[in-house]
């Protein structure tokens, strides 16, 4: 029983300080589950689930932001009024869009899931990263970029990328920044309403997988929390500094390295283990 606690702290603290890096910290937990000896969906569930407290982290630490949008959504304004609303609109359009990639993606996880042994699971999730540092090392701001309000454009692309960041590997701070890069934000404006996001998307996995699981995932209740704890702590503590970080290390080369470890661990694992 010690071990698992353990393990629920360890997979709590790696949630808490990944989830503000675009490295997936979906993917890299489920790929130390899977070493743990967690099954694949298992792995990918509790994953999911991880993002609620994350996104509850995220949600204290721009708490003014929400309340600045949510004050305006409540207030009267002329219907030509847009920028008004537009980070609203921005987070509503993201999501509709999002749910509808997020579930046709999921769905697709859990058939090819189901059907992997061994290591394949792990390098399926390598491929994932690799390909999501080659999508951020190509998306970079523009020089002459300046702080603008977002568009619908940009929720449904933004949508549609996070929406595929349902998948173990990729990283949904990675692409809905990078998205938004391409789009033309600046980078810490892309940044901040790629996290703004993080909020309900988090949130909306976590549900999804208390429907489809009918319950907390994890091997005992109490293990399960004490991750959640943890993960939210250590996200909430760790968010700021993070940010800093990002915006100074290429993160792509991150995402390429260990993708390819666990390409090559995951191939390993599948000749010795194939079953």
């Amino acid at each position: 029983m010690a071990g698992e606690f353990v393990v629920a702290f360890l997979v709590g603290l790696v949630q808490g300080v990944f989830e503000w890096l675009p490295i997936s910290s979906e993917g890299n937990v489920a790929i130390a589950l899977r070493a743990l000896g967690r099954s694949p969906e298992d792995a990918v569930g509790y994953a999911l689930f991880l993002h609620v407290p994350t996104a509850i982290a995220a949600t204290a630490y721009y708490h003014e932001e929400f309340r600045d949008v949510l004050g305006n959504a409540l207030e009267w304004r002329p219907a030509s009024a847009f920028d008004e609303h537009a980070v609203l609109t921005y987070l509503v359009g993201a999501m509709a869009v999002s749910g509808v990639v997020g579930i046709a993606a999921y769905a697709t996880l859990e058939a090819v899931v189901s059907e992997l042994a061994g290591g394949a699971f792990v390098a399926l999730v390598g491929v994932l990263l690799v390909l999501t540092g080659v999508l951020q090392r190509y998306a970079s701001p523009e020089l002459d970029a300046g702080e603008r309000d977002p568009d619908a454009v940009d929720a449904v692309f933004v949508g549609a990328m996070q929406g595929l960041a349902i998948l173990p590997g990729v990283s949904r701070s990675g692409t809905t920044a990078s998205a938004l890069l391409f789009r033309g934000h600046d980078g810490e404006n892309a940044f901040r309403l790629s996290f703004l996001l993080s909020v309900p998307a988090g949130l909306s996995a976590g549900a999804l997988e208390v429907v489809q699981q009918g319950g907390l995932p994890g091997v005992a209740l109490a293990p399960t929390l004490l991750a959640l704890v943890v993960a939210g702590v250590v996200g909430y503590l760790t968010i700021d500094a993070l940010m800093r970080v990002v915006e100074r290390v290429s993160f792509w080369l991150v995402c390429v390295a260990l993708g390819s470890l666990a390409i090559v661990g995951g191939g390993v694992l599948y000749v010795a283990f194939p079953a």
